[in-house]
């Protein structure tokens, strides 16, 4: 099993998460984090970590977000998405964002 992150996370980008995983599970691209699956240990301190809830265990992914399963894997890989393991700040316009739906079209690879 792994953790996924959510299009929840999608031009918000809060690194909270990346600051307590103990494994330097966590991938940051442009405008998104991913979990790389090769790397997570299914230990879930990231998830109360997210201030806006995009992290899931993989069994509890939303139905309207399993997709992003197979997805964080295949960012996890790309040299765009690179390891990060301490707390930055979030987007500019993190909070605009953040309660906002419908944000894949938005994610920059």
């Amino acid at each position: 099993m792994t953790h996924t992150v959510t299009e929840v996370c999608i031009k918000c980008k809060y690194t909270d998460c990346a600051d307590v995983c103990p494994v330097d599970g966590f991938r940051e691209g442009p405008n998104f984090l991913t979990i790389d699956p090769d790397e997570c240990i299914d230990c879930g301190v990231c998830i109360p970590e997210c201030p806006v809830n995009a992290i899931y265990a993989e069994e509890d992914v939303p139905k309207d977000q399993q997709h992003m399963t197979a997805l964080n894997a295949e960012l996890a890989k790309l040299p765009s998405f690179t390891s990060i393991t301490k707390r930055k700040a979030p987007l500019p316009d993190a909070e605009e964002w953040k309660d906002k739906t419908g944000k894949l079209p938005y994610l920059i690879k």
